[in-house]
């Protein structure tokens, strides 16, 4: 996931200064002129380099207004020093190294002149992508995701390059295309589906899911498709070399024949192209040529959901689905892809056929189910965290709090609170609260028990804990709106 907005897990300890630590002569001497004046000189020129981005990003827009069939031929011009001290200073700075062993920090010595060379290489054509290290993190089922972590220049031209397509493609993607777009977000995702299966007749849900994506885009066909916009040789030639530069895995090194790293800055923008082509265009004239009811699509990055009216649509969509996606090396997911009743009329329905309550489904994090609005009438769509998630978080919470066991209960608690903010920024939408308010409750519950693993705190009872509960953990609210809200302000224009 690539999904949530959550706080890092890290629980950050101040370091007290030695009793009677004095001021080196170095910092009485030194002062803080120069840092200012550097400070300053780098912010304007992160300010003028800002606005020459947009320049060129402005000119890209128009050059495609005039004419959206022809090809993008002189683009990596774009790609100034401009654009990439942009693109290295809107990377993350804690990010974990690739092989070259550089951190944000390390880079930002001299970073001027770092950047001219790169940019130079990058146009003489000298540059060479390095292979990614790999590296895995386990997945809310237990699995592990493999990340490719690209060295740190990879990242600043991929980065780069990324501004430059962005107005190519925002001209290009679709109004159900979500994942990783400027402007759009998770929740927007959410709102549109939210919106589709309260507004439009969906009784039945499928839910799609691809295996593998990000390890089986064929590469031969990613390139055809980029070629469709991008006639620029140099561009695909960067490309190429993302594609083809391998990965490094304890010291080996490996060939990449398919797929586009997951972690790799240039990746989800590779991704909604190859799925524009292969799916979202589609889609898009599956419904209009052969749909004979309403239908709606959500699609985040390699995540969709879509609704159907009538059951016969669904069955045959997903029949041609199977071999549409066969066609450039992709396959549905046979465990994770289902056709399940869904809707408005789907409680009423089965409780005439004596059937059990509607199935639920999950999407970005939340189990959608069917439910009746408070006076027992109408069709209410319910979110609730999906509860894996919730797992996963809570054991992240307890093996970070034992790993502090020692720190002093209100570092624990503010750290608490930080974490449950994050959470709460994410999941706390209407139809939720229920949720949140078992989630602080389960949080409460692992504190004390770690509380009590001190010698000092063995006979802590929850009376006594619950005073530094109310001062620390926020107590759950609804931060959203509900989803026509928010997607009626959207698409108001």
């Amino acid at each position: 996931m690539r999904q949530g907005v959550e706080k890092s897990d890290t629980l950050i300890v101040p370091v007290k200064r030695a009793n009677k630590a004095g001021v080196s002569a170095a910092e009485r001497v030194e002062g803080s002129g120069a840092k200012t004046r550097n400070a300053e000189l780098q912010s304007t020129v992160r300010t003028q380099g800002r606005v020459s981005v947009s320049q060129a990003q402005g000119r890209i827009r128009e050059a495609i207004t005039r004419d959206k069939q022809e090809k993008q031929t002189a683009l990596l011009h774009h790609m100034t020093v401009d654009a990439m001290r942009e693109a290295f200073f809107n990377l993350k700075r804690n990010s974990a190294p690739g092989v070259d062993r550089m951190t944000w920090d390390e880079y930002a010595h001299g970073v001027e002149v770092r950047l001219a060379d790169l940019h130079g290489r990058v146009h003489a054509q000298t540059y060479r992508a390095l292979p990614s290290r790999r590296k895995f993190i386990p997945k809310p089922d237990g699995r592990l995701r493999p990340l490719g972590i690209a060295a740190l220049e990879d990242k600043i031209v991929q980065a780069a390059l990324v501004l430059i397509l962005t107005p190519v493609y925002e001209a290009e993607f679709l109004g159900f295309s979500y994942g990783f777009r400027p402007g759009r977000s998770q929740h927007n995702a959410l709102d549109a589906l939210a919106y589709g299966i309260a507004r439009r007749k969906v009784n039945w849900i499928l839910d799609a899911d691809i295996s593998s994506f990000f390890d089986t885009v064929n590469h031969d066909w990613l390139i055809k498709f980029v070629e469709h916009r991008i006639g620029d040789k140099r561009v695909i030639r960067l490309i190429r070399k993302w594609l083809k530069a391998g990965v490094l895995e304890e010291g080996l090194e490996i060939a990449t024949t398919q797929g586009t790293p997951q972690g790799a800055v240039i990746s989800p923008l590779l991704a909604n192209i190859y799925l524009h082509y292969v799916f979202d265009l589609w889609a898009l004239r599956w419904r209009k040529r052969q749909s004979h009811g309403d239908m709606i699509v959500v699609r985040y990055a390699d995540d969709t959901v879509l609704g159907f009216e009538h059951r016969e649509d669904a069955e045959l969509f997903l029949q041609e689905l199977h071999s549409r996606l066969a066609q450039f090396g992709l396959s549905l997911h046979p465990g994770k892809t289902r056709l399940i009743e869904f809707g408005k009329t789907a409680i009423d329905d089965r409780n005439q056929r004596g059937e059990g309550k509607p199935e639920t489904f999950d999407f970005l994090g939340f189990t959608h189910y069917c439910a009746r609005k408070k006076d027992g009438t109408g069709f209410k769509l319910g979110r609730k965290t999906q509860a894996k998630r919730k797992r996963v978080k809570l054991k992240a919470i307890k093996d970070t709090l034992r790993k502090h066991m020692h720190a002093t209960i209100d570092e624990q608690g503010r750290w608490l609170a930080t974490v449950l903010r994050g959470y709460f920024a994410y999941f706390a939408v209407p139809t939720n609260s229920t949720s949140l308010s078992a989630f602080r409750q389960q949080v409460k519950e692992r504190w004390l028990r770690v509380l009590r693993r001190r010698s000092q705190q063995r006979h802590l009872t929850w009376d006594g804990v619950q005073k530094f509960v109310d001062r620390h953990l926020p107590v759950p609210r609804v931060l959203h709106p509900w989803p026509e809200q928010r997607f009626h302000v959207m698409h108001s224009s």
